[in-house]
């Protein structure tokens, strides 16, 4: 399969490579013999390798972000993207109180435009993602590849074998404190405003990161990001990018509503026919995406603002695009709603979901014990 054409705002296509910066581990539990065998010889890896020799050469090439800011031959355009994102590090901490710790402290300059190609996959039909197996880390319902050939060689595989597949371009990442990860080239290339979401959205996760509810800390970041931009450009006093940021969020808010309304129809569908029925399950949502299309089409694409004409028409419908776009639009009427209620306060509303959540879990584990 082809990868489809990348999305307007890449903020939100990110690549968490915790499973291949994690590889030094394998060393440390392995002997030297049977790593090397293992790392050379399999593909599993040659492909941590690969990713290995790759992210070390991003964190060779790291350069402190305010000696570039302040050195007179960095390019132009490059040092005011560069204190932009350092003003934002700092409305951060100073205002949203997020940890920034050393994030977004150093630049590397790639020499390639895409950072890294996701492959995900679904099963046309259930709602479940596929999952790929790492050693350490586990299962991760996607995989990231800096050789873009093989990510096309397996997203192709993938579809001949009956998946509903899509690729797409990564152009930041976090490795959730593993590493002091630098702001790379390709993430610098985004506009103003996506720019400052980013950072955002990663020094959230710096912050807090429930483990293994993926779609529930992707979705809060896709809110700080959206949110706290505003409040940085209007703290900033820039009008034009305030209204950017505003527009940004209110896409974000209406394609959201879109893939849980699309979501909540394939599961009905779903739940009328028997899980051996796979060709009438298949034909049931296939009839939902049609319906989706022309409501994307006809409805939900007259009210963006920040979407290129005919996006509506050629963005992929299949449950692997639609469990990737939930996975940072889950229900983000929710972070909303508890916005609204701290009077449009974000760094209130940030305290609320975070206490709102480990009151959840707390409470989720004294029932657990109970039951024992």
């Amino acid at each position: 399969m082809i990868p489809h054409p990348a999305e307007p705002r890449q903020h939100l296509r990110r690549y968490l490579g915790t499973q291949w910066r994690r590889l030094l581990k394998i060393a440390g539990t392995a002997s030297a013999t049977l790593a090397v065998a293992f790392l050379g010889l399999t593909p599993m890896g040659c492909y941590l390798s690969r990713a290995a020799y790759e992210e070390a050469r991003i964190l060779a090439r790291r350069q402190p972000i305010p000696r570039l800011v302040a050195r007179e031959s960095t390019e132009p355009a490059l040092r005011a993207k560069l204190a932009l994102v350092l003003e934002a590090r700092q409305f951060a901490v100073d205002s949203l109180r997020l940890k920034a710790e050393e994030s977004f402290t150093t630049f590397s300059q790639l020499d390639r435009d895409t950072l890294v190609l996701v492959v995900s996959a679904a099963y046309p039909d259930r709602l479940e993602r596929k999952t790929w197996w790492f050693p350490v880390v586990g299962r991760f319902p996607y995989k990231g590849f800096f050789d873009f050939t093989e990510a096309r060689r397996t997203a192709e595989a993938l579809s001949a074998e009956g998946y509903d597949v899509t690729v797409g371009p990564a152009s930041a990442f976090s490795t959730l404190g593993w590493f002091n990860d630098p702001l790379v080239s390709t993430t610098v290339k985004a506009d103003s405003v996506t720019l400052v979401n980013t950072v955002l959205h990663e020094l959230l996760h710096t912050t807090f990161f429930a483990k293994g509810q993926v779609s529930f800390n992707e979705s809060f970041a896709t809110f700080v990001g959206g949110r706290g931009a505003e409040h940085f450009f209007r703290a900033r006093g820039d009008s034009a990018l305030l209204r950017r940021a505003q527009d940004d969020w209110h896409d974000d808010l209406l394609l959201g509503a879109f893939w849980e309304r699309t979501a909540k129809e394939i599961d009905s569908v779903f739940a009328t026919l028997p899980d051996s029925a796979r060709t009438p399950r298949i034909a049931a949502r296939d009839t939902v995406y049609t319906r989706a299309r022309r409501r994307l089409v006809d409805s939900v694409g007259p009210q963006l603002r920040t979407y290129p004409a005919g996006w509506v028409e050629r963005v992929p419908l299949n449950n692997a695009v639609l469990m990737s776009r939930r996975v940072y639009a889950e229900r983000l009427d929710r972070f909303d709603s508890v916005y609204t209620a701290a009077g449009g306060d974000i760094r209130e509303a940030i305290r609320r979901v975070i206490a709102a959540h480990r009151d959840s879990v707390r409470t989720t584990e004294k029932t657990r014990k109970a039951g024992n």
